[in-house]
């Protein structure tokens, strides 16, 4: 080792006999700063290497500055600044868009990269995987939020992601059970006799969502007035650090999510007798604790095979509940408010097929009124 090392000129003799050349290249995240690194067995070849990679470096730092950042490196400092202000769901449902759709075909591209054609490739290779539209949508509004908030910050003048073009999503089409289904599920709940199989009688008849019935506690049931009351919600979600999935219990989805539902008669009779035998705050519960989604999804799926009804969800009985309701005559606004809707806009939105009845009758009612020439 007989070259003459330069002070600040950030060569360095390695332990493995050869030289290492360091170079910035922008900063990370947390503002410290990002180095590229040159190597050869002679301190005079590296020292040619640097040069112009420095030069070229100080450019690039002059005209992106902190826009060299990674869109990894970026989501890493985001997901940090955001954590407490949003539910533990959302953040989660955040962390597994990024980690499986995003992050895999942008994560190491520097924010000044990321221009409208690359995220329309993105949605181009989103499109080429499968994913819905709807779902498509979804994952590039994430995107967009996280690019909005570096944009605030000033690490990228404008988002890319605002004339990307999207696929047009697809019409949410509700499938409730016929009348004979649900007749049929329902002997199959009474055929088994397991209480957690009573989660399908619930659901059909309150339109309760499965981590609504799931997270249901003994004091929000009024027996005296024939009420329940519906605050929480339960969820396996994915823990980032531990790589694992936890049951989290949480306040519902919405304001309007927090609701109160009247129970029938049927309803009532049911919470009574598994009330009867209960030893745990849960109303659907194994000892102490309460059943997560997944196990009363699991009897449910034991009861839609003995009733012989392929191809259907757990979701379809809140759909069922909505549609009954309407079949029956009740106003959009109160079927709204059982289901926990932020407006009945929502509720028409959905459900507009259902009310198809109801239109009919009012085009025949109009033509009445009218005197016939």
């Amino acid at each position: 080792m007989n070259e003459q090392v330069r002070k600040g000129e950030n060569i360095y003799y390695r332990r493995d006999g050869r030289w290492e050349g360091r170079y910035a290249i922008g900063r990370k995240s947390d503002g410290r700063l990002k180095y590229g690194y040159v190597y050869a067995r002679s301190y005079q070849i590296v020292r040619e290497k640097l040069y112009p990679l420095k030069q070229r470096a100080e450019r690039m730092l002059q005209l992106y500055g902190k826009s060299l950042m990674s869109y990894d490196e970026w989501i890493v400092s985001w997901k940090k600044s955001i954590q407490t202000t949003v539910k533990a769901s959302t953040f989660s449902d955040y962390c597994y868009k990024l980690r499986h759709y995003i992050l895999p075909y942008v994560g190491e591209s520097p924010l000044y990269q990321l221009t409208s054609e690359k995220i329309q490739e993105l949605v181009n290779q989103l499109c080429d995987a499968n994913l819905s539209p709807n779902s498509i949508q979804i994952i590039i509004c994430l995107m967009k939020k996280t690019l909005n908030d570096a944009k605030k910050l000033g690490l990228i003048a404008e988002n890319p992601c605002d004339i990307v073009q999207l696929p047009k999503r697809a019409v949410k089409k509700i499938h409730a059970l016929t009348v004979n289904e649900q007749q049929t599920l329902m002997e199959a709940v009474e055929t088994i006799g397991s209480d957690k199989g009573q989660a399908v009688t619930l659901a059909l008849n309150t339109g309760m969502r499965i981590g609504e019935i799931s997270a249901l506690t003994w004091d929000k049931v009024d027996f005296n007035r024939g009420m329940i009351y519906v605050d929480q919600t339960c969820q396996r979600l994915t823990n980032e650090e531990e790589h694992q999935t936890v049951v989290h219990y949480d306040s519902v989805k919405s304001a309007s999510s927090n609701r109160i539902i009247p129970m029938n008669q049927k309803v009532k009779r049911v919470l009574k007798r598994i009330k009867e035998k209960s030893t745990s705050n849960y109303v659907f519960s194994i000892k102490e604790k309460g059943c997560e989604p997944r196990l009363l999804t699991y009897y449910f799926h034991k009861i839609r095979k003995k009733a012989k009804l392929e191809n259907i969800h757990f979701h379809q009985l809140r759909h069922t509940f909505a549609t009954r309701c309407l079949d029956a005559k009740v106003g959009i606004t109160s079927v709204s408010a059982l289901l926990g809707h932020a407006s009945t806009k929502m509720t028409l939105d959905v459900y507009s097929d259902s009310m198809l009845e109801e239109r009919i009758t009012a085009v025949y009612a109009i033509e009445g009124l009218i005197k016939q020439t």
